[in-house]
């Protein structure tokens, strides 16, 4: 049989035979992206108003240097920069934002909605050449796994945050006592959704199953390549879900912080 080449012509951008409005995903990704790094870029520069009380804003948690109760290691370090401005959320938002950046989930919905590339499934796009992440910048992509680790300690560090919430100093005594205030609900929230996201990451999946040839020589690594996989299969729910959540919580932080909002004693 004589073999008979094929050549399909190149849809350009935008073009497709999609009769469903495909734009409408990409775009709400867009929308939802943008208005969380608009409001965290400007929540990051503030530099006050980020803790009440027993509270303290994930943004700026943990808080090496600053001038709340909360920071580890005293005000601003003598050697930060008199010309740049400070703000304690500076020096730690890197590492839990590099890994939402390079999230496997992340990839693909910022490629589209902000590069369009593609736009959607079987849409035309703009590039005319595929480089994959194979070269640079995007095989920086491949830090991922190091942001991993990372992340994996903010949560001990969210999760210790919470504790202190638990504990409200009595203005009559002076002395701290067990309480439970809708911000600690807010907080412990917050570490659930941010846990659910990180545990579900596709490479605590492979750290998890990844050096194995068969799971049934370590029945612990195949629980934990389980209950990984388990939080896998929602990753965009709970991509989604952590990403409001934790805004949310910096607000609330902020607003109760500001007198505008008052933060209600449950216990």
């Amino acid at each position: 049989m004589n073999g008979v080449e094929a050549t399909i012509p190149r849809r350009s951008f935008g073009q497709t035979m999609r009769p469903d409005v495909w734009w409408t995903q990409p775009l709400l990704v867009f929308l939802g992206l943008s208005i969380f790094i608009v409001y965290s870029t400007w929540a990051a520069f503030q530099g006050s108003h980020y803790f009440f009380g027993n509270y303290i804003s994930p943004f700026y948690s943990p808080e090496l240097f600053g001038d709340s109760p909360h920071s580890w290691f005293g005000t601003k370090p003598p050697w930060w920069p008199g010309w740049l401005i400070f703000s304690p959320a500076l020096l730690i938002l890197w590492a839990p934002g590099g890994f939402r950046v390079t999230c496997y989930y992340y990839r693909g919905a910022y490629y589209k909605a902000f590069w369009a590339d593609p736009p959607a499934c079987t849409v035309g796009e703009a590039r005319k050449t595929y480089l994959g992440e194979r070269s640079f910048p995007l095989i920086m992509q491949n830090v991922h796994r190091y942001f991993l680790y990372l992340a994996l300690v903010f949560i001990v560090i969210l999760t210790y945050d919470v504790w202190k919430a638990l504990w409200f100093v009595d203005p009559r005594t002076g002395k701290s006592v067990f309480g439970i205030g809708v911000g600690t609900m807010v907080l412990a929230i917050n570490v659930v959704l941010l846990s659910g996201y990180t545990f579900g990451c596709h490479s605590l999946r492979h750290l998890a199953g990844g050096f194995l040839d068969q799971f049934s020589k370590s029945p612990t690594c195949y629980r934990a390549y389980a209950c990984v996989t388990c939080f896998n299969r929602r990753h965009m729910l709970w991509a989604w879900l952590s990403l409001f959540w934790v805004g949310f919580t910096d607000l609330y932080v902020r607003l109760c912080s500001m007198g505008v909002w008052t933060d209600w004693r449950i216990v």
